[in-house]
């Protein structure tokens, strides 16, 4: 395990790019901030290598198509050694969308989209972000990457009930009415690391399952890519959300990135998506919290939901709503997220009946919502 530098007060980044201007515009946006430290840039994967055995930066940002070695080789031969956050910061075509996928199935925590056109000019503008997204990574703990999940993993014994803090259910006259309907939605949210958790769990639903709505923190255009493969390792029909979408039986709806907040809304006895267009919420577009407050409020009862994997609280709130809804709700543990933020802020604020590894979750959204009379 790489040891940060205990001296050390600034983030120390290297920059991986066969692009020299890329390069160039990279470090010295990074190199701005006062919390940053760019101890260097190089144009291969192989060169990188021996900075990281000598050096050991804290994050790296990394291109994915380069000459010699891709950046999910890279990825996948760097992690089980020095399990460090990386970055991609890439012009992505189709082709490019799904590497970038292969990419965050492999490890690496965060995406950044340079400008197809006027790279000059447009990458400095992101530089600011680039900048926000590199503080966040130095706080993953992406050492888990090195090792498979285990359905036998355990967080601080969490896997009996959450802390109740004094809730009473909000279970009204009107939840009631909602309840009458055969349609039941499951619901799950998810931000760094979600890509693998996701892949990992969506092909155990069978065919038959009841439909589920997805919000995966990611850039807009990615989302159809990542819809398209889930569907092709699933049973069960997976596709990018549009407005109108019934949510049913055999099918995942995973929400777009970009510019539209999805939501949950309710037509006599089926549920739609409904994509409204918003300011961020939490931080994010589309935002978790958006996603189970509908569901909380429309679904209620109906529903069962789960926060996975992710940096900061988007979806906490949302989810304690859907618990004091009566609907079921529960997180991902520790040990298998590569960050316990979302779903660690959730816990404490008592919105999970439960917490636990990421192996366990679909039997129990699957056990949960088929409890529901």
């Amino acid at each position: 395990m790489i040891q940060k530098h205990a001296n050390a007060s600034k983030v120390r980044v290297l920059v991986i790019d066969d692009s020299a201007l890329a390069r160039k515009i990279i470090s010295t946006g990074l190199a701005s901030d006062p919390r940053i430290e760019v101890i260097g840039s190089v144009g291969n994967p192989t060169n990188a290598f021996e900075i990281i055995k000598k050096q050991h930066p804290d994050v790296i940002t990394l291109d994915i198509e380069m000459p010699g070695m891709d950046g999910i080789t890279f990825l996948k031969k760097l992690l089980p050694v020095y399990p460090i956050p990386a970055i991609i910061i890439s012009s992505l075509a189709e082709h490019g969308k799904k590497m970038a996928l292969d990419a965050l199935e492999a490890g690496a925590v965060d995406i950044v989209t340079k400008p197809k056109v006027g790279i000059m000019d447009g990458l400095p503008v992101l530089m600011d972000d680039v900048c926000e997204r590199v503080i966040a990574a130095s706080k993953i703990n992406v050492g888990f990457s090195a090792k498979p999940y285990s359905s036998n993993a355990n967080s601080h014994d969490f896997h009996e009930t959450s802390p109740q803090l004094g809730l009473q259910s909000t279970v009204t006259d009107e939840n009631n009415a909602l309840h009458v309907t055969t349609d039941r939605v499951i619901a799950i949210g998810a931000s760094a690391g979600g890509v693998a958790a996701l892949a990992r769990i969506i092909p155990m639903f069978p065919a038959n399952s009841p439909g589920i709505v997805i919000v995966q923190h990611m850039p807009g255009g990615f989302t159809g890519s990542f819809a398209s493969r889930l569907n092709d390792l699933s049973e069960m029909e997976v596709k990018e959300a549009q407005h109108g979408d019934r949510i049913r039986t055999g099918l995942v709806l995973l929400a777009p990135g970009g510019d539209y907040h999805t939501q949950v809304v309710r037509s006599g006895g089926e549920y739609h998506i409904a994509l409204i267009k918003g300011e961020k919420v939490s931080g994010h577009r589309p935002s978790v919290n958006v996603l189970f407050h509908t569901v909380a409020k429309n679904v209620g009862r109906n529903a069962s939901a789960a926060l996975l994997t992710g940096m900061g609280d988007d979806g906490a709130n949302g989810l304690l709503e859907i618990r004091m809804a009566g609907g079921h709700t529960l997180v991902q543990d520790e040990q298998t997220s590569v960050v316990f933020g979302m779903p660690g802020a959730a816990w404490k604020r008592g919105a999970a009946e439960t917490v636990l590894p990421i192996d366990d979750i679909p039997a129990y959204l699957l056990k949960t919502i088929k409890a529901v009379s």
